[in-house]
C-alpha cells in the first residue's frame, strides 16, 4: 500500500471534516519553471518604535501599550467581530443572512520585536500556553460566545500586517465552518465506537511511525494523513482533552515544548522565517457536554520547494478539491531530520 502511495495518483480521506484531497506523487518528477523570488532578509531590531504592538508604543487609537515583558493581551482596534451589534436576520427566498457578535482579541507572544515563537524560550512559550487558556476560559463564559478560536498568521504571505510576534483570538456566537465539520464527525464516531476519533488515529499512526515528526510523554507531532499544505502538520494530545483548560502544569510545557520543536524545524526547513496559519481547534464554549472532542492544533504553511516557491490554491484547488505532490511521508521525512 504505502508504494502504491508513494508512485501512484490517489486520493486521501480527512477523518475530521469528511473532505477528500488528491495527491499526485509522480508530478514531483515534472521540471520547475514557476516564480523565483529573493528571499527578504529577517533583520528586526528587538524594539521598532513605530511598532504598535511593542512595549510602550502608542496604538492608532491613542492607547498605550504597557511596558509588558513577557504576554500581553488587547481587544483588537479594528475587530472583525462587534461586541455590540445589531440583532436582526433575514430570510427573503434564497437570500439568508443573520447577525453575528464577538470579541477578538491581540496576543503579543513576547515584548521583543525580533523574536517569533521558534526564537523564543520554551518556558515562555508556556506563558503564551497559560495565556491562551485564560482567553479560552474567560472570553468562553462570556454570554452569547460559543466558539473561542485561537490563531495565529506568521508572515506577509500569510496576511500578517505586522511582524511583531503575535496571534489573535476570535470569540463568536455561532460555531464556524470548520470547527462545525469536526464537531460532526468525531461526535458520530464517539457516539459509535465510544471513543476518540482523533484519539484513535494517534495510536493507529504512533504504531506505524511513517507520519511521525516528534513526540515527548503527552503529545504527539506529525504530518496528519489527508495534510492539504506540503508541510502541514498538527500537534495533538496523545490522552482526549476536549479542550486546553484541563492541561496540567506538564502538558502545558510539553504544549510548549512542542511548538517550539516543530516552528524551529520549519525556520531550518527553507533557512528562513517559516510562514505558517496556525490554530487550536477545541470543544466549543455552547454550555453543552462536547466529551467527543479531542483538541489539536494545526500549522498549515505555504512554502513549497524554497523560501520564495509557495503552494497557490488555484485552479482544481478553486473548482475541484485540494491537490498536493509531495506526499506527506516525503515531508515528514524532511521534517524530522530538523527536530
Amino acid at each position: 500500500m504505502n508504494t502504491n502511495l508513494q508512485d501512484y495518483s490517489h486520493r486521501r480521506y480527512n477523518i475530521l471534516t469528511g473532505e477528500w484531497v488528491l495527491v499526485s506523487p509522480h508530478r514531483t518528477k515534472r521540471p520547475w519553471q514557476g516564480k523565483q523570488e529573493k528571499t527578504p532578509e529577517d533583520n528586526r531590531p528587538a524594539y521598532d518604535p513605530s511598532c504598535y504592538l511593542c512595549p510602550g508604543n502608542t496604538r492608532i487609537n491613542g492607547e498605550v501599550n504597557p511596558n509588558y515583558t513577557d504576554v500581553f493581551v488587547f481587544t483588537n482596534d479594528f475587530a472583525a467581530l462587534q461586541k455590540e451589534t445589531k440583532s436582526f436576520s433575514i430570510n427573503d427566498g434564497l437570500l439568508r443572512a443573520e447577525s453575528e457578535s464577538g470579541v477578538c482579541k491581540v496576543v503579543c507572544f513576547s515584548p521583543d520585536h525580533a523574536k517569533s515563537l521558534p526564537d523564543m524560550e520554551v518556558e515562555d512559550i508556556a506563558k503564551v500556553v497559560k495565556m491562551w487558556q485564560h482567553e479560552y476560559k474567560t472570553l468562553g463564559a462570556e454570554e452569547g460566545i460559543n466558539h473561542v478560536q485561537i490563531f495565529e498568521n506568521k508572515g506577509e504571505i500569510m496576511g500578517c500586517s505586522n511582524p511583531h510576534p503575535h496571534g489573535q483570538i476570535w470569540s463568536q456566537s455561532t460555531v464556524p465552518n470548520e470547527v462545525a465539520k469536526k464537531d460532526h464527525h468525531q461526535k458520530a464516531y464517539f457516539e459509535e465506537k465510544k471513543s476518540s476519533l482523533l484519539g484513535d488515529y494517534l495510536l493507529q499512526e504512533i504504531a506505524i511511525n511513517e507520519r511521525i515528526i516528534w513526540q515527548n510523554d503527552d503529545y504527539v507531532v506529525l504530518t496528519p494523513f489527508w495534510a492539504v499544505w506540503p508541510f502541514e502538520a498538527m500537534i495533538a494530545p496523545k490522552k482526549k482533552k476536549k479542550n486546553i483548560l484541563s492541561l496540567s502544569e506538564k502538558e502545558s510545557i510539553g504544549f510548549a515544548e512542542a511548538i517550539s520543536k516543530l516552528t524551529q524545524a520549519y525556520d531550518k526547513l527553507f533557512d528562513c522565517s517559516f510562514p505558517y496559519s496556525a490554530g487550536i481547534h477545541q470543544s466549543p464554549t455552547n454550555g453543552l457536554d462536547n466529551s467527543h472532542w479531542h483538541w489539536h492544533m494545526s500549522f498549515y504553511p505555504p512554502l513549497l520547494r524554497s523560501a520564495t516557491v509557495k503552494k497557490f490554491m488555484v485552479g482544481y484547488e478553486m473548482f475541484g478539491t485540494p491537490q498536493r505532490d509531495i506526499t506527506t511521508e516525503q515531508a515528514v521525512q524532511r521534517l524530522k531530520e530538523l527536530v
